[in-house]
Formats: C-alpha cells, sequence, structure tokens
C-alpha cells in the first residue's frame, strides 16, 4: 500500500506570499523530481494561516521511509535552510496508507 510524507511548515504572516512563491516555483517541484514521485501538491491551512502542508505520495512505505534517510532530503533540507534560515520551522510525517476509496476507472 502507497504511503505519504507529509511536511508542515509554520510560516510568518509577514513571509507568507514570498514563501508560497518559492514553494510553488522552486521548492514543490524540486523535491517532486528528487523524491521520484508522481504526485505532490500543497495548500495553507484554514484554521491555522501560518501552517503550510506539502505531502508526497509514494507506492509503498518502504519507499518514504528510504526517502528520510537519503541524500535528496538532505539537498532539499539544505537548501531550504539556507533560503529560509530559522525564518520557517517545519516537521515531517510519514503516513502509512492503510484504506483507499479512489474510484478507479471501468475497464472494458
Amino acid at each position: 500500500m502507497a504511503a505519504m510524507l507529509q511536511v508542515t511548515a509554520t510560516v510568518p504572516t509577514e513571509t507568507r506570499q514570498a514563501f508560497d512563491h518559492w514553494y510553488q516555483t522552486e521548492h514543490l517541484p524540486d523535491a517532486q523530481k528528487a523524491f521520484g514521485v508522481k504526485t505532490a501538491f500543497r495548500g495553507w491551512d484554514t484554521v491555522d494561516l501560518t501552517k503550510h502542508h506539502a505531502f508526497y505520495l509514494f507506492d509503498s512505505i518502504e519507499q518514504a521511509n528510504q526517502v528520510l534517510t537519503g541524500d535528496a532530503l538532505q539537498t532539499l533540507i539544505a537548501e531550504f535552510d539556507r533560503v529560509w534560515q530559522s525564518q520557517v520551522s517545519r516537521q515531517r510525517s510519514i503516513i502509512n496508507i492503510t484504506q483507499d476509496l479512489t474510484v478507479k476507472p471501468i475497464q472494458s
């Protein structure tokens, strides 16, 4: 079954616009490519407006766990830290997907 990496960042209000642009144009595409995932998406929390969530969908829990210890993540962390220094904090979680009700097309 699939797994998902979730990254939650806490972004100060005065940094939100610049962070949003950077994540959209640089970081999300770079991470999608570096992790080798087909699906990567992100958005802003509607309750706590300082929270930004990014999600990366992997084919397996093993693949997701390998990313946590791999060079690709370390490279992305270094770039994130270079750009945002200590302005933006973040937290990572691996979610083991145990049920998926995605509607699949019927094949004839």
